[in-house]
């Protein structure tokens, strides 16, 4: 067994492993710190000995084991009452809430709104998907010791917060929810560029299906990320953005897209849609080409009927474009108040220039271009305005 099989295994059951200490110590740098222990150990061992018939059951007792021995030398400062629940085997159990899963109390711990939403993903990142610091200070651009710093700081808040480590009751689960979807979509779309990231963002939202299989918005969440995902290879040609009407159908993954209408299918005949449906619905439609522009655009109202945002009305916008037309698209977009958003100006410029207003159009690609650091986006932008600067219009 390589020392990458062995990380593999580790990152898959870091999550599981975390919640479980978490429960049994009742906090999260104990808890990290021991799985951590555990996995110099396992990288020392598994690859001379062959992995453990069971590598959960191992990293568990195993991180168990150390964190008890750390509290047996700390003592005091570790907290007696910890130290005395380990070592007297676990306490007597109490009533869990329907949906009982330790992954999930870490979720839902990690996603806590007394965290600003940085916090909660840059937490989620590492306490359940188990990417280390200088993974998620690259997937934010950041040195390693600031996300360090970042990480301590939201352990400590939840910490002085005593936020507490249970799954919502019933009537909080919605409101809670709502905030742990938003997590794994922001995961997910830090992943837009980096390939692992969206991959584990992909496994969080399986994690969700897994402990609560009857929420549709989970179903649609993962619809989405699946179909979305499944363009990647088709995304980038030459180091440049491809624009999905001009992507190549066949480099797309398949049964990854399959997936995720069989999501969509399920989510329409429960009939109870919610924003991350409604976007999985119309990725499933561009997931058949020719785009049906005019179903897209009725997904799109339905949209801004659930969840209406600046942003849905720009996406819409660009739908009213291939339906109705350029003309009935600009007014629009430019009644939008989304100066900072880079995707607004390169929008607004490419219905410039199918408008052939190409002065207009180079200045607005020239927008898009100072709001995106992206080099894949700057390389598109950067062609399309000079193209309109040349008359050319493509």
């Amino acid at each position: 067994m390589s020392a990458d099989d062995v990380e593999r295994a580790f990152r898959e059951e870091h999550g599981r492993a975390v919640a479980v200490l978490v429960r049994a110590f009742g906090d999260l740098d104990v808890a990290e710190e021991a799985v951590q222990d555990a996995f110099a150990e396992a990288v020392r061992r598994w690859p001379v000995d062959g992995p453990p018939p069971s590598p959960a059951g191992w990293i568990i007792t195993t991180a168990r084991n150390r964190a008890i021995d750390r509290l047996r030398r700390e003592g005091a400062r570790a907290g007696k009452h910890a130290q005395a629940v380990l070592l007297s085997g676990p306490a007597e159990a109490k009533p869990e809430p329907a949906v009982g899963d330790d992954r999930l109390r870490l979720l839902f711990t990690c996603c806590h709104p007394v965290l600003g939403m940085a916090a909660r993903v840059a937490l989620t990142l590492r306490m359940v998907g188990g990417l280390s610091t200088a993974e998620i200070a690259r997937a934010f651009l950041v040195p390693e010791r600031t996300m360090a710093q970042r990480l301590v700081r939201a352990k400590a808040r939840i910490r002085e917060a005593r936020v507490p480590y249970r799954v919502p009751e019933a009537e909080e689960l919605p409101g809670r929810l709502a905030g742990v979807l938003a997590v794994v979509y922001l995961v997910f779309n830090e992943g837009y560029r980096r390939e692992a990231t969206a991959a584990e963002a992909i496994r969080l939202g399986r994690v969700l299906l897994e402990l609560l299989p009857d929420e549709p918005e989970v179903r649609g969440l993962l619809g989405l990320m699946l179909l979305v995902e499944s363009r990647r290879a088709a995304r980038v040609r030459g180091g440049e953005l491809v624009l999905l009407a001009d992507q190549d159908p066949g480099l797309w993954d398949g049964a990854m897209a399959e997936e995720g209408r069989e999501l969509v299918r399920w989510c329409l005949r429960r009939n109870r849609p919610g924003p991350y449906q409604v976007q999985a619905a119309i990725n499933a439609v561009h997931s058949r080409p020719p785009t049906d522009w005019r179903q897209v655009l009725a997904l799109y109202d339905q949209l801004m009927a659930v969840a209406p945002s600046p942003v849905v009305a720009l996406n819409r916008a660009v739908a009213v474009a291939e339906v109705e037309g350029v003309d009935a698209a600009l007014p629009l977009v430019e009644a939008l108040d989304l100066d900072r958003y880079y995707l607004f100006h390169a929008i607004r410029a490419d219905l410039l220039r199918r408008s052939g207003r190409d002065v207009e159009a180079a200045k607005a690609y020239g927008e898009a271009l100072a709001r995106t650091q992206d080099e894949v986006e700057i390389a598109f932008l950067e062609r399309r305005r000079l193209s309109v600067l040349q008359g050319g219009g493509s």
